[in-house]
């Protein structure tokens, strides 16, 4: 059997050109990153920014385990039966971080026949956009630093600078460090710290920036920290907006890329969902929307995280709400979720199965609480077996959800065409969405908290520490409480526990303290012991990485 790699190293890919054609840009249109990938112009973006958007489909998943979910395969398989069935349709998707690439958990292109490529460039390095928002974020920290050591005309409290630098890399040494030692010369000691580039508040602005007007007026409003009299110090403050828009002006621009099938796909932008909002940029989102009738998403991890957020926080900014929701699920992760060991996943198991189907099911009435229809895709696997299925078909009959099998890891696009169809259906069935928020922005920082606590999480009530408790007075002093709220929490579980599989009940999630984003407009939320900065695994996959003397690369998955 083929690897991913393999896969994609085997496929006949059309040049860019082609693929930009299929949705109607010429070459003046894009911007040629070598044959197979490009960006498109600002000139493009503006020209299509009144045309009539096409049909939104979100992809999300239950609780992500170690059996597996395949979110992104289904996704770009999902497109591919689109396409087959003669619906023009883009996909829309993240950018990979080179920390999990390099890590454990893998890169963001899909796997098996239902892929986006070329994959090796996409998990690497790519267009770069990675390394702009990595040396923009770092930039603002040497200017901050700098600005201390010439005068300090803001009277920034070093003690207070909540600004990390970056690196897009599991490197859990540089969580905490201090800067400046080694005399006058070398600056002010203070503490400081390194978060992975896809949670820095630059990702999230990107991902959120609608132009580069709006870019510059974003990174304006980033708050680095507090003053000697605890008032906040923003980007604008130290005059250097301009200086960072200028880093990120090409980066901004959507990717082109395609699929093995040749599907047209944006990838762009790359934000975790555990750590951050975990969607793609909305001017990739929008320009998608423009070209295709339908556009298939993805938001990160389990529908809790990404889905919430993609609801909460990015469809305001996009304006425009999915039509249809897919929660994607495997037989193999939904019993691990009822109790069986990850050895034993192999085997048949009804009961297991039929008890882990509470954690899709908690899923399923999140997502149709906003409004929106839901259809479930089961990710194939050899070990599935009927008596599985159609014991999970009844429960989500029971539940009134169409659930279908998809195939498309092995078949590609011809594997998802069932799904396909029930997707058309399910948004023709529907004259528009009904839409509606989980909260409103005028309610309070612990009444939102507490709506994704028990509306989503299924937990009693948001337990706040006194770190919290004090922010939260501060914020409202600010006038920053009507910013939605995004949750740092552990993508295992509904609660921040990651042990607690399935559906928990009764239990309270406690928030450690919050994190101001004003630039990309939200308060970030920590739980648990998140972090955002992630650590390697004792075998991380790099281990198994290797280039050959003609540049082929080997062992990327």
């Amino acid at each position: 059997m083929k690897t991913d790699i393999e896969i994609s190293q085997a496929a006949t890919m059309l040049p860019i050109t082609q693929i930009a054609e299929k949705v109607g840009l010429d070459q003046e249109s894009i911007e040629l990153y070598g044959k197979y990938k490009a960006k498109v112009t600002y000139e493009t973006i503006k020209e299509k920014e009144h045309e009539k958007l096409g049909k939104l489909v979100l992809v999300t998943s239950i609780n992500p385990t170690p059996a597996g979910e395949g979110k992104s395969t289904i996704s770009i398989g999902l497109a591919d039966a689109l396409n087959r069935i003669g619906k023009k349709t883009i996909l829309a998707l993240r950018e990979p971080s080179l920390g999990p690439v390099m890590g454990v958990k893998g890169g963001a292109t899909g796997g098996g026949y239902a892929q986006v490529v070329p994959m090796e460039d996409i998990n690497l390095h790519f267009t770069g956009d990675m390394h702009a928002i990595t040396t923009a974020n770092n930039a603002l920290s040497a200017l901050i630093d700098n600005h201390i050591q010439q005068g300090n005309v803001q009277q920034i409290d070093t003690r207070r600078v909540i600004w990390k630098r970056v690196v897009d890399l599991n490197d859990r040494s540089l969580r905490k460090v201090v800067v400046g030692l080694g005399g006058p010369m070398q600056g002010v000691p203070r503490e400081d710290g390194f978060d992975i580039t896809v949670a820095s508040e630059i990702m999230a602005i990107l991902c959120l920036a609608d132009s580069i007007h709006d870019l510059k007026k974003r990174l304006g409003k980033i708050v680095i920290g507090y003053s000697f009299d605890k008032e906040p110090i923003t980007v604008e403050d130290l005059q250097v907006e301009g200086a960072l828009a200028l880093l990120l002006k090409d980066a901004l621009k959507p990717n082109l890329v395609q699929t093995l099938e040749g599907t047209p796909a944006f990838v762009h932008g790359g934000p975790f969902a555990n750590i951050a909002h975990g969607c793609n940029s909305v001017m990739a989102s929008k320009l998608a929307l423009q070209l295709g009738d339908f556009v298939v998403t993805e938001a990160g991890f389990g529908a809790d995280l990404g889905a919430e957020k993609f609801l909460d926080i990015k469809v305001p900014v996009l304006g425009k709400a999915p039509d249809a929701i897919v929660v994607v699920a495997t037989i193999r992760a939904l019993k691990m979720h009822g109790g069986l060991a990850k050895t034993d996943l192999g085997q048949e198991n009804v009961e297991s199965l039929k008890n882990g189907y509470a954690n899709l099911q908690r899923h399923i009435k999140n997502m149709q609480q906003y409004g929106i229809p839901v259809v479930v895709a089961i990710n194939e696997f050899i070990t599935d077996t009927e008596a599985e299925f159609s014991a999970l078909t009844e429960l989500c009959k029971k539940d009134q959800v169409e659930v279908k099998r998809c195939a498309v890891w092995a078949r590609g696009g011809a594997g998802g065409e069932e799904l396909a169809r029930t997707v058309i259906e399910t948004i023709a069935s529907q004259e528009e969405t009904d839409y509606r928020k989980l909260y409103h922005s005028d309610d309070t920082i612990e009444n939102k908290t507490n709506a994704i606590v028990q509306k989503i999480y299924g937990g009693n009530q948001a337990q706040f520490s006194p770190k919290a408790k004090k922010q939260i007075q501060l914020f409202q002093q600010l006038g920053w409480s009507n910013l939605p709220i995004c949750m740092a929490k552990t993508q295992y579980s509904f609660s921040d526990d990651p042990s607690k599989l399935g559906a928990p009940l009764d239990f309270d999630v406690t928030i450690r303290e919050f994190v101001p984003k004003l630039g990309a407009g939200f308060l970030v939320a920590l739980t648990g012991d998140v972090m955002t900065m992630p650590g390697l695994p004792k075998k991380p996959a790099a281990l198994n990485m290797d280039v050959t003397d003609d540049g082929q690369a080997v062992g990327l998955f």
